[in-house]
């Protein structure tokens, strides 16, 4: 049997209420050369039934049933039996739109340095989205060009994951997914990135993100705030902090005092702090004194900005410019 182009992974569990829309959305897709995987974690509701009817609807439905592993564990089962080139990632809960699939293999196609593309998503429905979430839309829609993601890596995932389209062949070289106690997606999306994988995100809006209280990024631990902070010192003592014992935090807040915490599990201590708040000058914290922003000077680093007040980033990178940092090479932006 000839491999399809795309393999759509999917795993599910207790997804009966939006599945039917999920999978419905799948089946209007211009593109027809695809294989959607879906694994089922131990499903409780009528969601086997659900797929049931679809696959024999669809021959191009295949169903695994485990039984209950985990989702990690389930992503890596369905992974393993994805026969396309591309992988693309969906929810059971969310919606594709038509042209999704057409317009990001023709991508891909045409831009073979690219090994994993995203799509712009809007998150629905809308009138309870708070203001974070809606900056947080925003901000992920507005990373297209890969050194627009790169620069942001370590501020957020900058992926809506069941949005993505990745080259199967690069997911098998970095291991799959992997559950170290944080955000499968967004340890994929460092490992690729040091591995050497060029990003992209397309302008057009071909993706539906469904948001509800359930929904694990709203309860589960792996995704709090506290789990990301540890996932990006992991992966900032094996790249931009490697080698090195000390660091200078740009910021002297709750959310830099948060940070010295999880950079110390990684045996980086704080050798300083830098603060835009005069009356914080000349103190010291945690054994590391605060100093004027005009003290910084390039080649004295590494930095990494701390400063939690949204919309602080701009300002900061200005000043950061003004101070003759370079970033990726001086500073990293870690909120």
């Amino acid at each position: 049997m000839k491999a399809p182009t795309v393999s759509i992974l999917m795993p599910v569990r207790n997804e009966a209420r939006f599945l039917s829309a999920a999978l419905g959305s799948l089946l209007r897709q211009t593109f027809a050369d695809w294989e959607l995987v879906v694994v089922d974690d131990g499903s409780t509701d009528a969601t086997p039934e659900i797929l049931a009817a679809f696959a024999a609807q669809d021959r191009r439905l295949r169903v695994l049933s485990p039984g209950q592993q985990g989702l990690v564990a389930a992503l890596n089962h369905g992974l393993a039996a994805c026969r396309g080139a591309l992988v693309a990632r969906m929810d059971g809960d969310d919606i594709s739109h038509p042209a999704r699939l057409e317009r990001q293999v023709a991508f891909l196609e045409a831009h073979r340095e690219i090994g994993l593309l995203a799509c712009t998503a809007r998150h629905f429905p809308r009138q309870h989205l708070k203001v974070g979430m809606l900056a947080y839309e925003e901000w992920q829609n507005s990373l297209c060009t890969h050194d627009q993601i790169m620069r942001d890596l370590f501020v957020e995932s900058p992926f809506v994951h069941p949005s993505v389209m990745v080259r199967r062949k690069l997911l098998e070289e970095v291991g799959g997914y992997v559950d170290r106690g944080w955000a499968e997606d967004y340890d994929l999306w460092l490992r690729l990135a040091a591995a050497g994988v060029r990003f992209a995100s397309l302008p057009e809006r071909l993706f539906f993100w469904r948001d509800r209280p359930e929904r694990s990024t709203r309860t589960m631990a792996a995704y709090s705030v506290e789990a990301f902070r540890r996932c990006k010192a992991y992966y900032l003592a094996q790249g931009f902090l490697r080698d090195t014992r000390d660091v200078t935090l740009v910021g002297a807040g709750i959310e830099g005092r948060a940070w010295r915490k999880v950079l110390l599990e990684q045996g980086i201590a704080v050798r300083r702090w830098v603060d835009l708040d005069p009356r914080k000058v000349g103190r010291s914290l945690h054994d590391a004194p605060v100093v004027a922003e005009h003290t910084v000077h390039a080649g004295e680093g590494p930095y990494l900005v701390t400063i939690g007040t949204r919309g602080a980033r701009t300002k900061v990178r200005q000043w950061a410019a003004g101070r003759g940092l370079s970033e990726g090479a001086d500073y990293v932006c870690v909120t």
